[in-house]
């Protein structure tokens, strides 16, 4: 069978990105990546879908016959006498992203695989004229009776961004008028005979209730302080069978809003670190990629500058990117906005602290058992609230091999379980990686139970602990005679320790036991950095637990300060004369 230009061009583009040719950053490589490897396994076991070349390519030629609205491409010009407007062309990246979400099919079903779709790119990357095109699809060529698509937003101004974009290519093209038999209005864009209509939604004018929605543009959601809007867009795909929400937006600051707990989840699936039933993996209906600069990259460094701005060279001017750069350089006030209108950056926003590629890589369950049974280990606690989810870590150390093992356990009351406060307790409690005690908090006899365990058939050098929520367990620990440490979360017991950890793991010297409560805990950590280049654990909403990992931070730290403590230190060696 003949693959389509486009396929191809995605499929070249994909590996260009991987193999370095292009540059890109981590979720826009992680996004390559599974287009290849999903390319590769499609129809096998446990991989239920098939890609649709002749599907994937139509909503690009599709959409190639849109014409350009804005900037030079937009001016019309006489051709065999009549008046004609730049067609669009999409470029590699958009390429890969539209024949992927129209190719992909279930393929019992036949029914489009992706319905959630998450795209962040700086400003000036043509978001606004690709999504109307995928809108207009959507509307007219999609084979959808009643198709109800949407623009949607938390203003009526910038809910009208794309259906405006929409509306002024479909009054260039009295051709699609017609063929589609597509009447436009003021406010809205009809398709009379098959009942479909594309109009602007927001949340000041509109009402929300009574969606059925085939089809949503959701603009700017960075810009969304509340979850309300794309909750209704939602819930309202019900009564379609391959509806398709498609979410544009560039980065922003609120880290508690919805548009960040969207791009947590595409950075989750990418990474493939998504909590599912007793493990962990990805949304085979979720689609994301996100164009951003890398942590550690320099912003000011025109090499990198590609990785937030695919359009660049087409819809970005190079020389006018370098100007707001050189702004950004000589008044700092400006090199927040920079940082993301241009560069795609959340200002205000902790970096993501592990690479779950390398954490991946350095799970080993056999090794860890094995380990326990011979070396010393450093235990550690993070008790926080009895209703909440309590975490016990083991820390062997293998002086010989200059290697560490680490060994978590975790703990639940049955009521957060039931109350479904994260769907994958369950699981993870059938599977055995999660202990959930009865009621409704944490019975700390159970957590006592465990640590005299340790203490019966291990070499346990201390337990680590934080003061808070832990005083009657310490209490009960220490006159049995469990040599028991305080190790208080500040910045100055976490920064060397977390840093060090990261280290480890990068080099493949901490071996974990594959546990998924402890990988799902350790992509939740972001890491804050302060002034003087300190950092500390943090979490980005209450729902994204780190317990485990705080007590692995800890049970180092003390491992750490093994080593330079008096016993051991300089001085022991000083001869006296």
């Amino acid at each position: 069978m003949t693959t389509s230009p486009f396929v191809t061009r995605a499929v070249a583009y994909a590996r260009q990105v991987t193999e370095g040719e292009v540059a890109a950053g981590k979720f826009e490589r992680l996004a390559c990546k599974r287009f290849l490897r999903d390319m590769d396994r499609q129809g096998s076991d446990g991989f239920p879908y098939l890609f649709d070349d002749a599907a994937g390519a139509r909503a690009c030629v599709f959409i190639e016959l849109l014409p350009h609205i804005k900037g030079q491409w937009a001016k019309p010009e006489y051709i065999n006498g009549r008046l004609q407007h730049g067609r669009l062309r999409l470029e590699n990246w958009q390429v890969f992203i539209v024949v992927q979400l129209f190719g992909w099919k279930h393929r019992v079903s036949g029914l489009r695989r992706f319905r959630r779709v998450y795209l962040e790119v700086a400003r000036k990357n043509a978001k606004s004229t690709l999504a109307a095109g995928i809108a207009l699809y959507l509307l007219v060529a999609d084979n959808e009776p009643g198709a109800h698509v949407y623009s949607a937003a938390t203003t009526g101004d910038q809910a009208r961004e794309v259906f405006d974009v929409a509306r002024n290519m479909a009054l260039r093209l009295p051709e699609f008028q017609a063929r589609f038999g597509v009447d436009i209005g003021k406010h809205d864009i009809t398709v009379p005979e098959t009942a479909s209509s594309f109009k602007p939604l927001n949340a000041e004018g509109s009402t929300l209730d009574g969606l059925n929605i085939h089809g949503a543009i959701v603009d700017e959601l960075h810009a969304h302080k509340t979850r309300a809007v794309y909750d209704v867009l939602d819930s309202a795909t019900g009564a379609r069978s391959q509806p398709m929400i498609v979410m544009i937006t560039t980065a922003g600051s609120d880290r508690s809003g919805i548009c960040y707990e969207q791009r947590d989840y595409t950075c989750k699936a990418l990474e493939g670190v998504l909590p599912q039933g007793e493990g962990l993996g990805t949304d085979d209906t979720w689609f994301g990629v996100i164009f951003t600069i890398d942590d550690g990259d320099n912003w000011q460094d025109p090499a990198v500058w590609r990785k937030s701005n695919p359009n660049l060279g087409v819809s970005v001017q190079v020389d006018d990117l370098q100007s707001a750069i050189r702004k950004a350089q000589a008044q700092p006030s400006a090199l927040g906005n920079v940082l993301t209108k241009r560069l795609n950056v959340w200002v205000n926003a902790d970096s993501a602290w592990m690479d779950m590629q390398a954490w991946d890589r350095c799970g080993d369950r056999k090794r860890v058992a094995s380990a326990a049974r011979r070396l010393p280990m450093i235990g550690s606690l993070d008790l926080a609230s009895k209703i909440d989810v309590a975490a016990k870590v083991a820390l062997y150390y293998d002086q010989a091999e200059d290697l560490y093992f680490l060994r978590p356990m975790f703990w639940l009351p049955s009521r957060a379980v039931e109350q479904g406060f994260n769907s994958q307790y369950e699981g993870w409690r059938r599977a055995g990686h999660l202990q959930v005690t009865d009621g409704e908090t944490i019975d700390f006899d159970v957590i006592e139970d465990a640590i005299r365990a340790d203490v019966c058939t291990e070499e346990v050098l201390e337990y680590a602990y934080d003061p808070h929520q832990a005083t009657q367990l310490v209490g009960h620990m220490l006159a049995e005679e469990v040599p028991m440490v305080e190790y208080r979360p500040t910045v100055l017991n976490f920064s060397e320790p977390m840093k060090t950890f990261e280290a480890l793991v990068l080099s493949g010297k901490i071996v974990h036991d594959e546990n998924p409560v402890m990988t799902w805990m350790v992509s939740n950590v972001v890491c804050h950095r302060d002034h003087k280049d300190n950092i500390y654990p943090r979490k980005e909403r209450e729902q994204n637990k780190i317990d485990g990992p705080v007590a692995a931070i800890a049970a180092l730290g003390r491992w750490l300060a093994q080593e330079v403590s008096p016993a051991t230190g300089f001085w022991e060696t000083f001869e006296e004369t």
